[in-house]
């Protein structure tokens, strides 16, 4: 990756290609133009980025090593895909924290052809955790909605994920924030786009929204029992 840590184009072009010729076959005879666009501007990306990382959290994980660290695979696990390509036409990373890639906020990266975006927050955690987390918000309500509520959250950050068809009879309908306290996932995206990825402030880009979403990402990490 270049000095000033920008992706290039290039990494979309692949990323076009294969998503065309998804096959063994085509994928090895162009493994070098992976390694030189994709793979290792990435690795880069996500040490560079490492203490960066820290600031926002000592106890979140960017790790480069090119397998079983930040980067996600490239390899589809074909026996849990209702795809049956061989590989995924797109780059990303995920941050974690120590204590674990499940039931843990962490911040995801995501760069395809189509959708560019940073995800940030609790995805799919189980029963004890996702409870924690609502009597957390249905107890201190304030702490939530300073962290979530705010216009400049707002316009940088879209909820997603599922939710409970009902809220849970414990809670007070008329709650403040009913809504969240029905949702299975506590995740939030901010799009980005390939242009802001090719582009020298990149990092920056990014590093910003960490901190625009940080006092979510602690009140979460919190609410589970984990340190921040």
């Amino acid at each position: 990756m270049p000095k000033d840590l920008r992706f290039s184009p290039q990494l979309f072009t692949f990323l076009e290609d294969l998503k065309a010729n998804n096959n063994r076959d085509w994928f090895e005879a162009n493994r070098a133009r992976y390694l030189e666009f994709v793979r290792e501007p990435m690795l880069a990306f996500i040490a560079a980025f490492r203490p960066r990382l820290a600031q926002i959290s000592p106890h979140l994980i960017a790790d480069p090593k090119p397998n079983g660290g930040s980067m996600l695979r490239l390899h589809r696990d074909l026996r849990f895909s209702k795809s049956k390509d061989p590989y995924k036409a797109m780059a990303a990373a995920y941050f974690w924290h120590q204590s674990g890639k499940e039931n843990t906020p962490g911040f995801y990266l995501h760069l395809d052809p189509e959708h560019c975006f940073l995800g940030v927050g609790l995805w799919r955690p189980a029963t004890p955790i996702r409870r924690a987390v609502t009597d957390a918000i249905a107890s201190n309500a304030d702490a939530w909605g300073a962290a979530t509520a705010s216009r400049a959250f707002k316009a940088r950050f879209k909820f997603g994920g599922e939710s409970l068809a009902k809220l849970p009879k414990q809670y007070n309908p008329d709650h403040p924030f009913a809504e969240d306290l029905r949702r299975k996932d506590f995740i939030i995206t901010a799009k980005l786009t390939r242009q802001q990825a090719c582009s020298k402030d990149f990092m920056d880009r990014v590093e910003n929204l960490c901190e625009l979403s940080k006092p979510m990402m602690a009140f979460l990490a919190k609410s589970a029992g984990l340190k921040w």
